[in-house]
Formats: structure tokens, sequence, C-alpha cells
């Protein structure tokens, strides 16, 4: 998956596909092909952190 360097955009990306198609991050990052901890670290950047329980960055 060609994810968006824009991080707020990358945001919406991500918790969307979370919500919408899959249970987990590392189910998403497995199926996009994903580099999980990149995927964290540009999201912790602006202050979001993931939240197994609800599966979405917040």
């Amino acid at each position: 998956m060609n994810l968006p360097l824009d991080s707020v955009m990358l945001l919406s990306v991500v918790n969307t596909n979370l919500r919408d198609r899959y249970e987990s991050l590392d189910a998403f990052c497995q199926a996009e092909d994903v580099n999980k901890e990149d995927l964290i670290n540009r999201l912790k950047a602006i202050d979001y952190i993931y939240d197994p329980k609800k599966n979405q960055f917040k």
C-alpha cells in the first residue's frame, strides 16, 4: 500500500482501514506490507498512539 506522506492523511487512511477492514494493527501491517514500527513512529510524531482495545490511533 502506498501510504500518504502527510501525517494527518496517514492517520485518516490507517484508522479507516483499521475500522473497516482489519481487526488489528498487526493484521493491517501484514496484509498491506507496512512496516509497523515506522508507522507507529510517524503517527507518534503527531501525538497519536495505537489503542488496541479500540483498534485505532488516538
